[in-house]
């Protein structure tokens, strides 16, 4: 199976490899990157883990696990990670997620990623539904969601468990229709 890579205006989102340790052991390690994870901040055994997992699943058939390396087209220069995973074959549908390397937040590469994602998701899946959560403390990811046409459809009360604390998650979504009508 050959490497997946989608292109935005600014950035290659293309399959994780062993040799980007480096990069994403960066923002997976920061405490400031990954305070609205539910993950984090990883050991770098945390991170070789990660990318092992990633990298078994780019050979799954069918594929429902797209975790892609984030790099900046001008510096080919990786500053994040985002997915798409595929939690219902049957009911089409997927959720999103990204993380970015705090020297790239505030430019807009989390929306032309989200973008991204969503695009692959209706365009060459013909997913039916995609969803996103995010921390309601974490206004730039929630930003991020509304920027990239979903909608919030409600707040998850206590669905996540962050270390010894309860977390809600607000929870936003896309409709195929929906995307449709403005790309």
């Amino acid at each position: 199976m050959s490497s997946l890579s989608l292109t935005t205006d600014r950035l290659v989102l293309h399959d994780f490899k062993m040799s980007d340790l480096p990069r994403v052991h960066k923002y997976a390690s920061d405490p400031e990157v990954v305070r609205f994870m539910e993950w984090g901040p990883n050991t770098i055994d945390e991170s070789k883990d990660f990318l092992r997992m990633t990298i078994s699943h780019q050979k799954d058939n069918p594929r429902r696990y797209f975790d892609l390396a984030i790099v900046k087209k001008a510096e080919n220069c990786l500053v994040g990670g985002c997915g798409l995973h595929v939690t219902s074959p049957h009911n089409r549908e997927a959720f999103i997620g990204y993380c970015l390397s705090r020297d790239s937040w505030g430019q807009g590469y989390a929306t032309e990623t989200a973008k991204g994602l969503l695009s692959f998701g209706f365009s060459q899946l013909r997913l039916h539904r995609i969803f996103a959560t995010c921390d309601p403390l974490n206004l730039a990811s929630a930003r991020v969601l509304e920027k990239s046409g979903m909608q919030l459809e409600g707040r998850l009360r206590e669905n996540k468990l962050i270390g010894k604390r309860w977390r809600d998650s607000l929870l936003y979504a896309i409709l195929e229709h929906e995307w449709k009508l403005n790309n």
